[in-house]
C-alpha cells in the first residue's frame, strides 16, 4: 500500500500551519501529501444559520482544499499533492483516514492553561483512537522554529534541526515508539534526546546523608537502565546522536521542561480495546497542552 502524509484541513490558522508542517514532513520522508477536508452532513454553523447555503458550503470546502494544494505546490517544489473530500463526523472520518496514512497531521489550538483543556475536541478524539501516528501542530508554527540559529544568530530553516525529544517509559519500552523517534531524528540529521523520569524516593524527604547516597545510587541505576533500552537502537541508527536524559521528578513536568528547544516531541499512547472513553495518558496530555513544538503521538500495544 502506498501511504502518504495526510493532513486534516479546515479554515483555521492551526490547520494551515499543520498543512505546511505536513508538506515539509512529506518531503523529508519522500512521500506524497494528501489534504483531506471533512464535510459534515450538516455543518454546525449551517445548522445554527439555516439561511446559509449547504451547496455553497460544499463548494467552499472543495475550493479550500484545492487552493491549499496549489499553494503548497508553489512553496514546496517537487511535492506530490492530492486532495480528498470526506463526509461524516470529523473525528470518525479523520480516524479512518489515518488508517491509510503513514502519519496524520492536525492543527492544535494553542498552549493550554494549567488544568485547561484547549487542544480541541476533534484532535483529542482522533489522538485517543487512531492507531497510526498523529502529529499536532500549533498555529503559527514555521519551518525556522524547528531549527537553530544561522551564523548571524537568526533562526533559519537552513540551520540544523533542533533535537527530537522522546518521552520514554523504560519499564515498558515499545519498539514502535522508539523506531518512530529514531527515524525522525535520522531524517532531520538531528540529535535525539531520550527523556526518562523517575519519582523522588520517599527517604529523600528526611535529609540524611545516607539518603543522598541512596539517591545517587538510584540515579545511576535509572541512567543505566535507560542506556540499556537505547543501546540496540544506537546500533541501528549509528549516525544519530543520542542524549540520555534520566531525571528525578514528575514525568510530565520533566518532559515539558526538556522539550523547550525541540523540533519535534514524540510520546506514546497505549492502544486499549474493550473499554469506553478516551485513553491518552497524563504525560501525553501534558505534552499536548503545554509543549509548543509539534507533538507526535505514536499508538502502540
Amino acid at each position: 500500500m502506498n501511504r502518504s502524509v495526510t493532513v486534516g484541513l479546515d479554515d483555521s490558522p492551526e490547520s494551515r500551519a499543520a498543512a505546511e508542517w505536513a508538506a515539509r514532513e512529506a518531503l523529508l520522508r519522500g512521500l506524497p501529501l494528501k489534504i483531506v477536508h471533512v464535510q459534515e452532513p450538516t455543518p454546525r454553523y449551517v445548522a445554527r444559520t439555516p439561511l446559509l447555503d449547504l451547496d455553497g458550503y460544499r463548494r467552499w470546502a472543495e475550493r479550500l482544499a484545492h487552493e491549499s494544494a496549489d499553494g503548497i505546490r508553489l512553496r514546496h517544489p517537487g511535492i506530490e499533492v492530492a486532495t480528498e473530500q470526506l463526509t461524516g463526523t470529523a473525528a470518525d472520518a479523520l480516524c479512518e483516514a489515518a488508517g491509510f496514512a503513514e502519519l496524520l497531521v492536525l492543527g492544535s489550538r494553542g498552549l493550554g492553561r494549567v488544568g485547561g483543556f484547549m487542544v480541541g475536541s476533534v484532535s483529542l478524539g482522533v489522538v485517543a483512537r487512531a492507531e497510526r501516528p498523529v502529529v499536532l501542530v500549533r498555529a503559527g508554527e514555521q519551518a525556522a522554529d524547528e531549527h537553530g540559529m544561522d551564523p548571524a544568530g537568526v533562526p533559519s530553516a537552513a540551520a540544523p534541526f533542533r533535537p527530537v525529544v522522546l518521552g520514554l517509559d523504560i519499564a515498558e519500552p515499545d519498539d514502535t515508539l522508539l523506531g518512530f523517534a529514531f527515524d525522525a531524528a535520522a531524517r532531520r540529521k538531528a540529535a535525539l534526546r531520550a527523556v526518562h523520569a523517575w519519582p523522588e524516593p520517599p527517604t529523600s524527604l528526611h535529609g540524611f546523608a545516607t539518603d543522598a547516597e541512596f539517591h545517587d545510587s538510584l540515579a545511576r541505576g535509572q541512567a543505566s537502565l535507560l542506556g540499556k533500552v537505547l543501546g540496540p537502537w544506537r546500533e541501528k541508527f549509528p549516525d544519530v546522536e543520542v542524549i540520555e536524559a534520566s531525571r528525578c521528578g514528575s514525568a510530565a513536568q520533566v518532559l515539558v521542561s526538556d522539550s523547550r528547544d525541540a523540533s519535534l516531541v514524540v510520546v506514546g499512547r497505549r492502544i486499549r480495546t474493550g473499554s469506553f472513553g478516551t485513553h491518552i495518558g497524563h504525560v501525553t496530555q501534558s505534552a499536548l497542552h503545554h509543549i509548543a513544538a509539534p507533538v507526535a503521538v505514536v499508538a502502540h500495544t
